[in-house]
This record gives C-alpha cells, structure tokens and sequence, in this order.
C-alpha cells in the first residue's frame, strides 16, 4: 500500500504543531518560574536576521495551511500574523488544526500530479504536488519547529531532542 498525499501531510503538521504546542507550555512555564515577561520569550530570535519565536509559529502555520489549500485546490483560511502572547500562539495553532480537521483525504486524492507554481522573490519552481511536499513544504515546516526549539533552547528553557520528536503511539 503506498502513502497516500494526506497521510504525508496531515498527520505530520498535526504532530508538529503538538510539539509546537507543548514548547509553548514549557516556554509559559519557564516564564513564570523566572519571574522573566513572556513577551521576552515571544520575540526571542537566534539571530538579527531570522523571525522570532512568534514569525517560527507563524510560519510552521502559514507553510503547513498554504501546502494543503495549493495542493487540495481550496480556499485559504487568513489568519493574521498578530500574535504576541503565547496565548495568542495557541489560538493560532489551534485555527491551523481545525483547518486541518477540515479537510478530508479525498480532497488531496489526485494532489501528487497536480502542478504546483511557486514564486518568492527571485525564486520560481514548478513542481509536481509530491515534490513540493516533499522538497519543499516538509523541510519547510519542519526548518521552523526546529528553529523554534533552538531559539528555546537558547533562552534556558528546558527542551531536548524527546521534546521535539514528540511523544510516541
């Protein structure tokens, strides 16, 4: 039996964005055993030039909603990139997994071959929809979770490798 478009997709975002969500939790609970303001650990980046933690949550969102509305042919839901408060970080993960809940497999059925046009910037790929999830759209999502952990764990929190792989059926 092959892998269907979905189970590639769906299950994957669905478990990131639980590793997202317990990063926040051990983010708020950091916070407050530190007496530090929350907002310290929201705008934290790696480096000048990268997103904060907020724009990596923003992003793992963005990247995971857009694949599946490019590849399911669907209107996109808009969400605002106004988050400031883990809070609002939540409600931002959780808009992005009732979206998913909104999709059904049937809708990325014939999603592997369809054409796939993207353009930022100066960069223009056409690819088949299984190359752009594959070689896009996963590396992708899964840059932003990782980032996200490295700005973390360059904060003090307490997170490692298990926290990011996630828990385990």
């Amino acid at each position: 039996m092959s892998l269907s478009m979905y189970r590639l997709s769906i299950p994957a975002f669905v478990r990131g964005f639980g590793v997202l969500s317990a990063y926040l939790d051990k983010a708020d609970a950091h916070t407050q055993a530190n007496g530090l303001e929350p907002e310290i650990l929201v705008q934290a980046r790696l480096s000048p030039d990268m997103l904060p933690l907020a724009g990596q949550v923003q992003r793992a969102s963005d990247t995971s909603k857009n694949a599946i509305v490019r590849l399911a042919g669907i209107p996109a839901p808009s969400f605002p990139d106004t988050e400031t408060t883990f809070a609002e970080l939540r409600q931002r993960i959780g808009d992005t997994l009732d979206f998913f809940a909104s999709v059904e497999p049937t809708q990325l059925e014939e999603s592997a071959a369809r054409e796939v046009v993207l353009k930022f910037g100066k960069m223009q790929a056409t690819l088949t929809g299984e190359e752009y999830l594959l070689t896009f759209v996963l590396p992708n999502f899964y840059f932003h979770l990782a980032t996200a952990h490295g700005i973390l764990r360059h904060q003090g929190v307490q997170i490692g490798k298990l926290d990011y792989l996630g828990p385990f059926a």
